[in-house]
């Protein structure tokens, strides 16, 4: 067997970035876009001892659960691994996932799982949306996503993931562009001025949010874009955020409003959060407040205790635990999400919240250390990387009653989960919150309890 060859597959299983697995000559094979139950002539591409990588060329079999895609780009955007899948069937794959990381590297067993919690509409859930801005060909400006892997855009202004909005919204700033002659950014020579769009949208106050990155300190003509924009229905922040730097982050440190306010408000529960264009806030709103109720609900509080909220971003799980704790004390890295989560608590009136800048790792220590500060209750929801180890050495030395560990990574949640396990604690609860439908990605939730409470 050598690259380019064909082979017939049957599909059996999906990795965990979507991609299906079939098995041929004692060999694993990867095929992206194929799902559970298709029978695919696929082309080797790459080769190893054990396994390798095909691309689909023809589907001979469809499974019986698979769909009929709604965006006609799927396969050629990241964005939507497993969009051909069912979503019955998604969400089992989701499930499984986890399932199979909590076995395999945290060695669980018997593991006390819920019933995932899954999307009523698994389509247009998205708040915001960043689309890079580009040139093709022909040298006309064009918008939409990145094709897999790649930098290199594809146009597609009306995202099946994303709100309607989204296309009004682009049309009028690609219009403005051409008018004005405004110039779309080069990523290979750095030269160009505008560079993404990002749309942010309240579900529940209807505001919205228009931020242009331009590689400059002003866009020519900008009052003309924002006579446009304030046209849209709700429209309620119209800015410009500075990016000069040759570099794939996104956006700047500045940002200049042009008309309206900084932020635009929305609610999850009965909480409201401000959102500026650098704030950190989940892109599902609806499967938001889900999750946080899950972790509310998993923290079992009474009204008396004391509460730690680990990464707590900008405050989104801390103030839907100061509603029922004593006292709640927030940590985060980022100081512009610290200064938000602040004006968050003050905006809903929460007064038993308090926040700390700084890593994880070393302001817990600390804490605990030199002030002697306690919890009974420790919630975590770090990036994908998961838990620092000294911050769950410190998690055991304070011996919370129990530990709530909201994830976004299986694998690493499975490998921090048994470090405190082996310190401890046993695993009471599991349950998983799809936020992303159509993608591989899933939330999930975690109840420990200290085995000797």
């Amino acid at each position: 067997m050598q690259k380019n060859d064909e082979l017939i597959l049957k599909i059996e299983d999906m990795g965990v970035d979507g991609a299906g697995i079939g098995k041929a000559d004692g060999m694993t094979f990867f095929v992206k876009d194929a799902v559970i139950g298709d029978v695919v002539r696929a082309k080797l591409m790459k080769l190893k001892k054990t396994y390798g990588y095909a691309r689909l060329m023809e589907l001979l079999e469809a499974s019986p659960d698979r769909v009929e895609p709604k965006c006609p780009y799927y396969r050629q955007c990241g964005g939507c691994q497993i969009q051909a899948l069912s979503y019955e069937k998604q969400l089992e794959f989701k499930e499984r996932k986890v399932r199979n990381n909590l076995e395999r590297i945290g060695g669980f067993s018997e593991i006390p799982m819920e019933p995932i919690v899954g999307m009523e509409e698994p389509y247009h859930y998205r708040n915001k949306a960043q689309f890079p801005v580009g040139t093709d060909k022909d040298g006309h400006i064009v918008t939409g996503f990145y094709a897999g892997r790649t930098h290199t855009i594809i146009p597609n202004r009306d995202c099946a993931l994303g709100l309607p909005v989204n296309r009004e919204i682009l049309d009028l700033v690609i219009d403005f562009m051409e008018k004005y002659h405004v110039s779309a950014y080069d990523e290979k020579t750095g030269k160009g001025l505008v560079r993404h769009v990002l749309i942010r949208c309240g579900f529940t106050s209807k505001e919205k949010m228009v931020c242009l990155i331009i590689n400059g300190k002003s866009l020519p003509h900008s009052e003309k874009l924002v006579e446009a924009l304030r046209e849209i229905d709700g429209m309620t922040s119209i800015s410009i955020n500075c990016n000069t730097g040759r570099t794939n982050v996104i956006l700047g440190r500045k940002t200049i409003v042009l008309w309206g306010q900084e932020y635009i408000t929305d609610k999850i529960g009965d909480i409201s959060y401000q959102i500026s264009p650098l704030s950190f806030y989940q892109v599902n709103p609806v499967q938001t407040e889900k999750l946080y109720g899950t972790a509310l609900e998993y923290a079992g509080l009474t009204g008396n205790e004391t509460v730690w909220d680990l990464y707590c971003g900008i405050g989104t799980i801390s103030l839907f635990l100061a509603q029922n704790a004593k006292k709640v004390y927030g940590v985060e890295i980022v100081p512009q999400a610290i200064e938000d989560a602040r004006r968050n608590a003050a905006l809903n009136g929460i007064e038993n919240a308090e926040f700390f800048t700084g890593k994880a790792e070393e302001v817990l220590p600390e804490q605990y250390e030199r002030n002697r500060v306690y919890a009974d209750v420790i919630v975590v929801d770090p990036p994908r990387k998961g838990c620092d180890q000294v911050c769950l050495d410190t998690i055991l030395k304070m011996a919370p009653k129990r530990v709530v560990y909201v994830s976004c990574d299986s694998s690493t949640l499975a490998r921090d989960l048994r470090y405190l396990a082996d310190g401890g604690y046993q695993v009471e609860k599991v349950r998983c919150c799809d936020m992303f439908g159509q993608s591989c990605h899933v939330e999930t939730v975690v109840l420990m309890s200290r085995k000797d409470k």
